[in-house]
């Protein structure tokens, strides 16, 4: 183990000491709101504990870190180029909306909507970069992208509070001069304030923000965060669901967006990522807030903008260039954090791509076109499937990454009515980014701050809100 690596190695050697800290730890966590509703009771806020999250920061190479905040600027102006590119989606997804039928279902919407024509003429997003740090040959650190997130990224609020938790804990081992070092980072108040900035170009000062949630939120407190951030600015808040937009909201003439009589600036998904969000009237109720004068965040064509397909398309040579020509200095920045993509689309090139998986499933994940957490395959699942798949178009509705070994490091992972036990972890660094669009001019372009997430290492994949990652803070050395 490299010795950055080994930066804790006096408190986790101290096997007295550790229970006692996790005590203090915990409850520090619960007086920073670092908080979600349980399991048993997710609709309720009656009985709440805290969100998990490890003992001690973890540590990230300065290198590393400055990268991914540099390139930040640069991915929400490519996210936002492609979203405007109804050419390069309609091309880039072909062969994906044969086959799976929830990115169909979401361009058949953007299709409805471009042959209509835009009402909306402000637009948000709220992204969030997630990298890991491979290794080079010789093994100095190399941040490569897993993924880009452009609906409903979430953590922005409860990461916002870790960092507090981490700098007590730190404080209270004696480790005065390393807690001062842990950065300060509110990705909510970045969020918020981007939200703000679209209801305040939207125009109206009477009408509200909706945020779009499920049914069941046991993440409701990180999304409170971002509320609470927009009430404090007289920005008026509505939680609703898609049931409540099918039953309840109408357009005027000038496609307003009304829900109960009032009148709806930004729509801001928390939902609606997932097949399993959709029924018939829920799809009816997004191509209605799609046709609607409202900001979304974020709008049809920036969710298809995010879908593995697209990423794995801009890997391409000479790809990203077309789209952003004349910015070789944006497109190399991007282009170092892109790691090995490739498609499984039903030609020559798809089924060498699949053989070689096949012939070393180890060395490669494999990714349906799905958001949040807990849907890749590896190893010996990833072999089987496509085996199964191999012949089919089914296969396209997936692409192939080369799989990322990160350096290890170990760690206690506090989570409410589990053991405690040290285990060995691989971390996830995400950066938020905002930007806001008013027609084609570039308003807000700005990384608003980041979120670390951990897990042990025989989880191969699963976010917080999947219960397999915990909150981390990044101790940047």
């Amino acid at each position: 183990m490299t010795a950055y690596l080994t930066v804790w190695e006096d408190v986790l050697r101290n096997e007295q000491l550790i229970p006692e800290v996790a005590a203090i730890a915990v409850d520090a966590a619960l007086l920073e709101g670092v908080l979600m509703r349980t399991k048993e009771e997710p609709s309720s806020s009656n009985v709440v504990n805290y969100a998990p999250f490890t003992l001690l920061p973890s540590v990230v190479p300065s290198t590393i870190f400055e990268q991914a905040y540099a390139v930040q600027q640069d991915f929400n102006l490519l996210v936002d180029t492609i979203s405007q590119n109804a050419e390069f989606l309609e091309r880039t997804l072909a062969s994906t909306i044969k086959v799976d039928d929830f990115t169909a279902h979401l361009f058949k919407i953007y299709k409805q909507v471009l042959k209509e024509g835009f009402a909306q003429s402000v637009f948000l997003g709220i992204n969030r970069s997630d990298y890991m740090i491979d290794h080079g040959a010789d093994g100095t650190p190399v941040l490569k992208q897993i993924e880009i997130n452009t609906i409903a990224a979430s953590f922005g609020g409860l990461t916002s509070r870790t960092t507090a938790v981490h700098r007590h804990i730190l404080n209270v081992l004696g480790k005065s001069k390393e807690a001062l070092k842990l950065l300060n980072n509110n990705p909510c108040k970045g969020i918020a304030l981007g939200i703000a900035k679209a209801w305040e170009l939207y125009g109206s000062a009477r009408a509200v923000v909706m945020v779009l949630v499920a049914d069941t939120q046991r993440n409701i407190f990180d999304q409170r965060c971002i509320e609470n951030e927009l009430w404090t600015r007289n920005i008026r808040v509505i939680r609703r669901q898609f049931e409540d937009v099918f039953e309840k909201a109408s357009l005027d003439n000038d496609r307003r967006l009304y829900m109960e009589g009032q009148e709806v600036a930004v729509v801001y998904y928390r939902d609606g990522y997932m097949p399993e969000n959709y029924n018939k009237q829920n799809w009816e109720a997004r191509l209605l807030i799609e046709r609607s004068k409202a900001v979304k965040c974020p709008d049809i064509a920036t969710q298809l903008a995010g879908t593995k397909k697209v990423q794995q398309e801009l890997s391409r040579p000479g790809v990203v260039e077309r789209l952003l020509p004349r910015q070789a200095e944006v497109v190399t920045r991007i282009r170092a954090t892109f790691t090995g993509l490739y498609s499984l689309d039903m030609d020559e090139e798809g089924a060498k791509v699949v053989a070689m998986a096949i012939a070393d499933p180890e060395r490669y994940v494999l990714k349906p076109q799905r958001e949040g957490g807990g849907n890749n395959l590896y190893g010996e699942e990833l072999k089987q499937l496509l085996e199964k798949i191999k012949d089919s178009p089914e296969r396209a509705s997936y692409i192939l990454m080369d799989r990322i070994t990160p350096q290890t490091s170990m760690n206690y992972l506090l989570r409410a009515n589990s053991p405690l036990k040290i285990s060995e972890c691989v971390s996830e660094l995400g950066v938020f980014g905002v930007y806001v669009r008013q027609g084609k001019d570039i308003v807000v372009n700005k990384h608003v701050g980041h979120l670390l997430r951990t897990k042990a290492i025989e989880h191969a994949d699963g976010g917080v809100a999947a219960g397999v990652a915990v909150l981390d803070t990044p101790y940047v050395i």
